[in-house]
């Protein structure tokens, strides 16, 4: 079993920064993909970033150029900077972490991130 704890997120002004982590334990064996998605009331959870074992960035066009993903094996955490952050950006963040001995999907709690004047 793989347990993820995320921090890092609250209320920001637009144009302000924020840094999102999310840090794996447990039973984590091996990390593969890892990422962060977003989800509001009503909708589908969707993607905002992620980074393979690799260092292979991939990212939703809305967030391209603002947003960073990064990560840390040795700590077996991912981080997401989030820079220039617009209204719409209000979203619960959700980290994933594909790991184990067997691949599997883990989900983060979700940490709140409002951006509002």
């Amino acid at each position: 079993q793989v347990q993820l704890v995320e921090s890092g997120g609250g209320l920001v002004q637009p144009g302000g920064s924020l840094r999102l982590s999310c840090a794996a334990s447990g039973r984590v064996f091996r990390i593969y993909t890892m990422g962060w998605y977003r989800q509001a009331p009503g909708k589908q959870r969707e993607l905002v970033a992620t980074i393979s074992s690799d260092g292979i960035t991939i990212y939703a066009d809305s967030v391209k150029g603002r947003f960073t993903i990064s990560r840390d094996d040795a700590k077996s955490t991912v981080y997401l900077q989030m820079n220039s952050l617009k209204f719409e950006d209000t979203d619960v963040y959700y980290c994933l972490v594909v790991g184990g001995r067997i691949p599997e999907n883990y989900w983060g709690q979700g940490t709140q991130v409002t951006v509002s004047s």
